[in-house]
């Protein structure tokens, strides 16, 4: 039977968060930098591809068992990466179907920060850079997303083989404990983008897989690493 698994949570922003947007129309005297927001809301988002490119990477790394085998093509990622994002082989006998589906978040507490008599979720910080050679300043204005603000995640996983199910669940939990000792969007070595994941829970929401499966599932998810 064909199955799928909802791995719900929520995102929330630990330290200012930039994932950029274009900056092709900005008005004289907007921010150089400014986030990527939803055209419909005007709410700052995290595009999918976004995490899943900061996830394949993460986990890329920490399953690798050589600093060389970092370095190479996806297609020579780990096994259980491949699994769960796919490659881009253009043969049917190689090419694999991400089992991850990622979508796009959009920010969800606005309502709470209001009450909090915080009437924006970005802020702008003013950054220097100084040429070392003519001492001249390069000052720019960079959008973040305020600490505070949440996201709601959402990941269909597709379920192939189940006795694979508790493996790849153990690798997705890795990866976003990965993520939160890393970062999400740019500048992260300045102190942007730290994130932590919260509420994560499983539901089998095609399908009808066992009460066990999805228990352990949760249980997975759950665990502090």
């Amino acid at each position: 039977m064909y199955n799928k698994i909802k791995i719900s949570g929520k995102i929330k922003v630990v330290t200012g968060m930039h994932i950029g947007g274009s900056s092709a129309f900005s008005a004289i005297g907007a921010v150089d930098s400014p986030v990527i927001r939803d055209k419909q809301s005007d709410l700052p988002m995290i595009p999918g591809t976004t995490l899943k490119g900061k996830l394949r990477t993460l986990m890329a790394k920490g399953f690798s068992d050589s600093v060389s085998a970092m370095i190479g093509k996806h297609d020579d990622d780990p096994e259980i990466v491949l699994r769960l994002f796919g490659n881009a082989k253009k043969t049917v006998q190689e090419h694999r179907n991400s089992r991850l589906i990622f979508s796009d978040m959009i920010l969800s507490n606005m309502d709470e920060l209001k009450q909090l008599d915080i009437h924006s979720a970005t802020e702008v910080k003013f950054e220097n850079s100084i040429n070392r050679l003519t001492a001249v300043a390069n000052p720019r204005q960079i959008e973040r997303v305020i600490r505070g603000s949440e996201f709601e995640l959402e990941l269909i996983y597709n379920v192939e083989d189940e006795t694979q199910i508790q493996e790849d669940f153990e690798a997705i939990r890795y990866g976003l404990t990965l993520l939160e000792y890393d970062y999400l969007g740019g500048s992260g070595s300045r102190g942007y983008g730290k994130v932590k994941f919260e509420d994560l829970q499983a539901e089998n929401v095609i399908g009808n897989l066992s009460d066990e499966v999805m228990q352990l599932c949760n249980e997975i998810l759950s665990e502090e690493k």
